[in-house]
């Protein structure tokens, strides 16, 4: 089961504090245990480690995702296509055109039943960008990226 593949992402994440370590993989089992279907996807990147879920292998079809960044150790649990969300308490961070999120700083204030909420609106609409039912695979980890120059390292 992809959910225990998870010895690049720990070795990813060797270079941050305990409590970020700890934040993300609760987030990651938050995110596993709701969508054991997805796909996980790991990009171990100059700034930041980032890994999200996607009902395909491509990251276009990705509905959410977990980054901890390099210089502040900063926490971010985000939708790929956040600004197609509803999100009625306006609770997501972002102007761009697609990404939004919410910086988790403690788990103990961690908006589950609302995430939850935006979780399956998110992975309905990355349902709807799958145009061919070939591309859908279940439950893998798919580490993608592994940046050969990281900051702080």
């Amino acid at each position: 089961m992809a959910e225990e593949e998870k010895t690049d992402l720990l070795k990813f994440l060797t270079p941050f504090r305990t409590d970020v370590q700890e934040r993300a993989l609760w987030l990651r089992d938050f995110v596993w245990d709701l969508f054991p279907q997805a796909n996980e996807l790991i990009y171990d990147n100059y700034n930041a480690l980032a890994f999200g879920w996607s009902p395909t292998e491509k990251v276009g079809h990705a509905f959410c995702s977990i980054a901890v960044f390099r210089t502040n150790n900063n926490l971010q649990f985000g939708f790929y296509h956040g600004a197609d969300l509803t999100d009625p308490a306006k609770m997501l961070i972002g102007n761009g055109k697609q990404y939004r999120y919410i910086t988790v700083p403690d788990i103990k204030e961690f908006p589950v039943i609302y995430i939850k909420q935006l979780l399956l609106e998110a992975w309905i609409n990355s349902l709807k960008l799958v145009k061919d039912p070939k591309q859908m695979v279940q439950g893998k980890t798919i580490t993608k990226s592994i940046s050969a120059k990281q900051r702080g390292k």
